[in-house]
């Protein structure tokens, strides 16, 4: 009791039943999953041995996913050989399609007809036919022309002749479809950008008297760049997963290259985990990159950048230290 007759409040902490159920559910299916994964079953063969007279008989066991055949083919050189293809398509694809996305933004933003009108017709036809298609089509491009040329239509004037039979090779018709299928969809993440900046930038950019390049490149895409950054670090990543549909055309890349060794050894699950690890491994690091480059691009948004991941477990190594030291009766200095 206080000193005018009320009563002191008792105060009773929330009871989070809900989130300590869903943590246990998860808890134990995370269990689940990694006992599963990590696990051996018998092989149904049965080894015997006779030692002084006494027999005795074992039944053999070995990893449910194959964990050692994983390991082994893991970095071998073929595997190895069909990464490095792997990223080689992605950097060229990603390549093409972001300069040719650009150009293809800034035309749809154009106040021309002609330019505008072309570049949706661009975006609305190679975002509507499936990429695999574009593949297969552009892999046999020859049969309809063996050959281009570069020149003046209805004249005899000719600048550029290439024999398209040696130009398009399974690598370079997968690395010319990968990146036009690209530019139409990095051309809408551009214009997303570009039309993200408020008009009044390009007004006092003018005022200052810069060109309306100079205004694009030095006020307008540096502000772009924090709407951009997100969904192209998205089509990246996507870009090298997507990158496995060139071995429809005889490319060898990491699909490409377990799918011939389960081929031989007929292993196929072990293979394609060799293969969804690389993806993993790759993604991880691309994740990495994405989100540092978003950093450095958000601090002329934000007064204070958000904590790195390793910020953030020093910040919790330091906080359980501290609780640590209070319980045995150490202040913590503030």
């Amino acid at each position: 009791m206080t000193a005018n007759g009320d009563v002191t409040a008792k105060v009773v902490p929330v009871r989070h039943v809900g989130r300590w159920v869903g943590s246990a559910i998860a808890l134990v299916a995370v269990a689940m999953l990694v006992h599963t994964v990590f696990s051996k079953v018998p092989t149904g063969a049965v080894v015997c041995h006779t030692v002084s007279g006494i027999r005795s008989c074992h039944y053999p066991v070995h990893w449910r996913f194959s964990w050692d055949v994983v390991f082994r083919y893991f970095t071998t050189s073929d595997v190895i050989s069909g990464l490095g293809r792997t990223l080689a398509i992605t950097a060229l694809a990603m390549t093409i399609g972001i300069v040719l996305g650009v150009l293809i933004a800034i035309m749809r933003i154009s106040p021309s007809r002609l330019l505008s009108t072309t570049a949706w017709t661009y975006t609305w036809f190679f975002r509507g036919t499936p990429v695999l298609v574009q593949i297969i089509f552009w892999f046999n491009i020859t049969a309809v022309f063996p050959s281009m040329t570069l020149g003046v239509p209805f004249l005899p004037v000719t600048f550029l002749h290439v024999n398209a039979i040696a130009l398009f090779t399974p690598f370079n018709a997968a690395v010319v479809a990968l990146g036009l299928n690209e530019a139409a969809y990095f051309s809408e993440i551009a214009r997303a950008g570009l039309l993200s900046v408020d008009e009044g930038q390009v007004e006092a950019a003018s005022s200052l008297g810069m060109s309306r390049r100079l205004a694009m490149r030095l006020v307008v895409l540096p502000q772009a760049m924090r709407v951009i950054l997100p969904p192209t670090g998205n089509e990246v990543i996507s870009m090298l997963k997507t990158s496995s549909l060139a071995s429809s055309v005889g490319v060898v890349e990491l699909l490409g290259a377990v799918t011939n060794i389960y081929a031989a050894n007929y292993l196929p699950i072990p293979l394609l985990i060799v293969a969804s690890i690389w993806y993993l491994l790759v993604t991880t690091v691309l994740s990495i990159g994405q989100y540092y480059m978003e950093r450095h691009y958000a601090k002329g948004a934000l007064r204070t950048p958000p904590p790195t991941p390793i910020q953030r477990l020093r910040a919790d190594l330091r906080g359980v230290a501290g609780k640590m030291r209070t319980r045995r009766g150490v202040q913590v200095a503030s």
